[in-house]
């Protein structure tokens, strides 16, 4: 098939990529010249693994293309996917401004191909009832234009770990498509066809619901977190250890051991705008959400509890303290900071007096942007073991996979007050302890 693609963020890129790499020719369309430009000289603008070799396979066969040119998009093509941005606005809902923006691009330009209907997908995170939106928006355009062309809007959200996003899309646990329309339902069932090969994975729904899923699937997990930090907190108090809870309640299958773990609190892209926007709508549509509030408060509280925990590990001061700190992508293999616990916990530190020495193996320059006004109090290191240098503790905030069998002993060679913060239960606390550090973990006794 051939398709456009609107939008080369997150959500866009990988998924032209991935539809190109089972020989759909894919024209990827995005309004900032600077990401095209670089697009187009084979840089990747997110690190995401293995996306980079899928984009160099594609734009090498000729089947992955990038422009900023609308009228190149409808040029002998009749279906568009919508993946543009939707940030949070002020009162914590969706904008979809960009959405709409890229309709009214496409029903300005849009000409009839005899024998075929234009299909419009969105797949952008959007709020329940956006789908008319698009269609109104690209109705008055048309009618603008004195042109009369039958079209359909279709929901398909994204269901994408950031970090895992190619092997997510090539291998889905589900595809969901939100249309009642046939001819929109057959299309994109022979779209998804190589993805659905070996197990039905295609889920047809109504435009309503299928929007209302993404949402509902990224609260259900991030509700799963903050329940469990709100527990690690209480455990705390009883003298529990969170983490023998969690393998405890996991065994049981209806529970299962996903999303349990206890932390610093969850970021990202979507865990936080979503449950923002399910609460706007809740306000919008006078329907009480108390236990959305509740996930959301509980998660903004956890971002603060780790520089809570180790100013009182030393004594309740962080003046002229150095604090290394490990990790600062909102999870590991993105280089994504957006709403991450470790500018929480950074600010938080730097506001106490301390200074840091921060390593990511992959977000330094995205973190260095995001703290820009804290820069003067905060070393960018090349390593995990050189922000340990001259450092007082260790936070460690994000689990990459190099943070997690780290030398004990040499950190209790480095660290001046021997205390390491455990913001993501990584440690045996009796191994940290056995080397002559202080240990500091979230819903665990302290050791």
């Amino acid at each position: 098939m051939r398709l456009t693609m609107i939008g080369t963020g997150y959500v866009g890129l990988v998924t032209g990529a991935c539809l190109a790499d089972v020989g759909n020719s894919v024209l990827c369309i995005d309004v900032d010249q600077g990401k095209v430009d670089r697009l187009n000289a084979g840089e990747i603008p997110i690190h995401e693994p293995g996306l980079d070799v899928v984009v160099a396979r594609n734009r090498a066969a000729g089947r992955l293309t990038f422009s900023c040119d609308y009228d190149e998009a409808v040029h002998g093509c009749d279906l568009f996917f919508i993946a543009v941005g939707t940030p949070t606005d002020e009162d914590g809902s969706a904008d979809v401004r960009h959405v709409e923006n890229a309709a009214r691009e496409l029903g300005r330009r849009l000409a009839p191909i005899p024998g075929r209907k234009v299909l419009v997908v969105v797949k952008s995170t959007v709020p329940v009832g956006t789908h008319r939106l698009v269609s109104n928006a690209i109705c008055e355009e048309l009618a603008h234009r004195g042109v009369d062309i039958a079209f359909t809007v279709a929901s398909n959200p994204e269901f994408l770990k950031e970090g895992a996003a190619v092997p997510d899309f090539m291998h889905p646990d589900r595809i969901v498509i939100g249309t009642e329309d046939t001819d929109a339902i057959a299309t994109l069932t022979a779209l998804y066809a190589p993805f659905n090969r070996n197990h039905d994975r295609l889920i047809v729904l109504d435009p309503h619901s299928s929007e209302m899923a993404k949402y509902a699937a990224n609260a259900m997990l991030a509700t799963r977190i903050s329940f469990m930090n709100e527990l690690a907190r209480l455990a705390e108090k009883l003298g529990a250890d969170i983490e023998k809870v969690r393998h405890a309640i996991g065994a049981d299958p209806r529970i299962g051991p996903s999303f349990l773990y206890a932390g610093a609190g969850y970021g990202g892209s979507c865990f936080p705008k979503d449950v923002r926007a399910l609460l706007a709508m809740a306000r919008e549509n006078v329907v009480s959400a108390r236990l959305l509030s509740a996930v959301h408060e509980v998660n903004e509280e956890q971002k603060h509890v780790l520089a809570t925990k180790l100013r009182a590990a030393l004594g309740g001061d962080l003046r002229g303290k150095v604090i290394a700190v490990w990790g600062l992508a909102f999870k590991p293999n993105t280089d994504d900071v957006r709403e991450a616990s470790s500018l929480v916990f950074i600010r938080d530190a730097i506001a106490a007096g301390a200074t840091i020495r921060a390593y990511d193996p992959q977000a330094q320059s995205t973190a260095r942007a995001a703290l820009a006004e804290e820069a003067r109090r905060i070393v960018f290191c090349d390593s995990a073991s050189a922000a340990c240098d001259g450092a007082d503790a260790l936070a460690v905030v994000t689990e990459w996979l190099e943070f997690r069998s780290p030398d004990f002993a040499q950190l209790a060679a480095q660290l001046r007050a021997r205390l390491l913060a455990d913001g993501r239960n990584l440690y045996d606390p009796r191994a940290v302890a056995a080397a002559g550090l202080q240990y500091v973990g979230i819903g665990r006794s302290d050791v």
